[in-house]
């Protein structure tokens, strides 16, 4: 088979062909490859003598040292994942998306400086701004997720990270991450990007001038709600600082969950069409409800963030959210549990559909969520979404005491 240039590739081809080099498939003594790369357990690894351990003493991404730094299984996801980000240096593996988010923040911050942190971010990366950060000497200063250009009123000359989530993960704001990238270029500050809604596929992060991007893989590169992981794919500017940061911190992942990982990975393209359709169909349902106050969801005309997703974005994933108009905490409840199709359970972007209560008024600190209807979040999976709407319709009975 003659190799095809990396950078030929469209997304799709390079989900399934990347991370697939022969050296990670297959020996040659054995007469050729095989299509997946076998799962390489390792903790220690044997060198022939003395001179040959001396030689691999500064190994790092590619031969075999330790196995906390890695095996083929481990290298063939990171190196599929810099494959779908142009413009990336490497990709560094952690064991969850938290993880991935902490190890990067310390890497690229250090004691007095500022960081500038979107309000509605993830919950447990505010809790680590407001506790860990804060302990090390590092000030979080939270900014309105529309705030576009005008972020460069908040930076200070201590100003070393912008932190970006879009949509935002609760209340699904679309920030113009263009014009906040063109601003902290202009003034040598790292951006980092939690992309896990969208994925590289949806919104090539670098491409729009980010530094750093950051995936829950957990969510829809894993795909099957069975295996947890984050990553940090990164330019060539922070590279060195983010993979010495992950060694420092012994930072390593199993490559069991490797290889869960790549199997999702391959199929990530048809899983988030039918995600995004899924997730379409059923929010213009919930948009036509008397029982809903408002669908938030960025792909919707009348979302507040509809141009700026309309002209980044090449499509939607299944997550948003809806309020229910003139419910409260009681009556949501009633709702959500009357749901059969629909688990109650944290996380997204498995194939099975959730439903979750969310309140994001206590998480907000720079700007007001003052919607006074209870929210839902729904990640939306492959079930048929017809099923999804008529169960969504038994729960709207069941809020009204109808069943």
């Amino acid at each position: 088979m003659t190799d095809r240039p990396k950078d030929a590739l469209r997304p799709a081809t390079q989900l399934v062909q990347g991370g697939r080099r022969p050296e990670w498939t297959g020996d040659p003594r054995l007469g050729g490859g095989i299509v997946n790369p076998p799962v390489w357990r390792a903790s220690t690894i044997l060198y022939d003598n003395v001179a040959d351990l001396k030689a691999r003493g500064h190994a790092t991404h590619d031969r075999l040292f330790y196995g906390r730094r890695g095996t083929p299984t481990v290298w063939a996801l990171a190196d599929a994942l810099t494959g779908l980000e142009p413009g990336a240096e490497g990709t560094l593996l952690y064991p969850s998306g938290v993880a991935a988010i902490s190890a990067g923040l310390l890497a690229l911050l250090a004691p007095g400086d500022h960081l500038l942190m979107v309000d509605s971010v993830y919950e447990p990366t505010r809790a680590f701004c407001d506790g860990m950060l804060a302990r090390y000497g590092v000030t979080t200063s939270y900014y309105d997720p529309c705030i576009g250009a005008g972020i460069a009123d908040l930076i200070r000359p201590e100003t070393r990270l912008i932190f970006l989530e879009s949509p935002g993960s609760l209340t699904f704001e679309v920030q113009d991450i263009p014009a906040i990238t063109a601003i902290a270029r202009e003034r040598d500050i790292v951006t980092m990007l939690d992309n896990t809604w969208a994925t590289p596929l949806l919104f090539p992060a670098m491409r729009h001038g980010v530094d750093v991007t950051m995936m829950s893989l957990t969510k829809y590169v894993g795909g099957h709600s069975d295996a947890m992981m984050g990553s940090l794919t990164a330019t060539r500017a922070p590279w060195p600082r983010l993979r010495q940061a992950a060694y420092q911190l012994g930072q390593s992942v199993s490559p069991d969950e490797c290889a869960l990982m790549l199997r999702g990975l391959r199929t990530l393209d048809v899983r988030l069409q039918r995600h995004g359709e899924n997730g379409l169909a059923v929010a213009r349902w919930l948009a036509e409800q008397s029982q809903v106050g408002r669908v938030l969801h960025p792909a919707l005309p009348d979302d507040p963030g509809h141009a700026l997703w309309r002209r980044d974005f090449a499509g939607a994933s299944g997550l948003f959210g809806f309020t229910l108009k003139g419910a409260d905490d009681a009556t949501r409840a009633q709702f959500v549990d009357a749901l059969a199709h629909f688990g109650i359970g944290y996380s997204w972007g498995g194939f099975e559909s959730l439903a979750v209560p969310c309140d994001p008024a206590g998480l907000r600190t720079a700007t007001e969520w003052s919607d006074p209807d209870p929210l839902v979040r729904l990640s939306i999976g492959l079930e048929d979404p017809a099923d999804l709407i008529d169960d969504l319709s038994r729960g709207f009975a069941a809020m009204e005491g109808a069943i």
